[in-house]
């Protein structure tokens, strides 16, 4: 379990990811840019040989997954989506603190529900990056690697709660699309191996 990894790759650009627009529920698809770094990052990933791979639902997570070469073994896993965002969902973070009334922070404020009662906070977003821990430890136990695909706030979110520290370190942690990143163990504690390479600008 030791040698075992977990391989996180971010989808790759989208036209919000570019603007900086908060995307969680919509799903909405790679730009030609995203298409290439999705490759660039298959590229990276080539002839590894994974024990489970999974994927968020969202389209551009799908695709990505598609196009780095991991279509036919993916499995849509639900607790990988994005970060509900509520009401600010495709929100800029301005626009975010005009409605908060101040400084806001997804970390420490969380989302505002909306009016269908869609939001979450950070404990509900940590509950989810436990639970995909569980569904990959059976692979780690057994000596094989696990590769997921999903987004920035999830996988910002789904690091820190490996490393067991609190889940607002996650705001001092940016990754950027189609990067990948490698969670795993030294000296029998959870470390981060690698964090937020962009094959697509080497």
């Amino acid at each position: 379990m030791t040698r075992s990894h977990i391989y996180l790759v971010r989808h790759g650009e989208t036209e919000w990811s570019l603007s900086g627009r908060h995307t969680g529920r919509t799903d909405i698809p790679l730009t030609a840019t995203g298409e290439a770094q999705a490759r660039a990052a298959g590229r990276v990933l080539a002839g590894h040989d994974f024990g489970v791979v999974y994927t968020s639902p969202r389209q551009r997570a799908r695709r990505t997954a598609e196009l780095a070469g991991f279509g036919d073994r993916a499995h849509v896993l639900e607790d990988l989506a994005e970060w509900d965002y509520g009401a600010y969902e495709g929100l800029l973070k301005p626009e975010i603190e005009r409605l908060h009334g101040g400084p806001w922070s997804i970390w420490a404020d969380g989302a505002m529900k909306d009016d269908e009662g869609r939001g979450e906070d950070a404990a509900d977003v940590q509950a989810r990056a436990r639970a995909v821990i569980e569904r990959v430890r059976p692979a780690l136990v057994a000596g094989k690697d696990a590769l997921v695909f999903s987004h920035g706030h999830f996988l910002r979110s789904l690091a820190v709660t490996w490393l067991g520290v609190p889940i607002s370190s996650g705001e001092r942690i940016a990754l950027d699309t189609a990067s990948l990143s490698i969670l795993g163990f030294e000296h029998g504690k959870h470390v981060l191996r690698l964090w937020n390479r962009t094959p697509y600008t080497e």
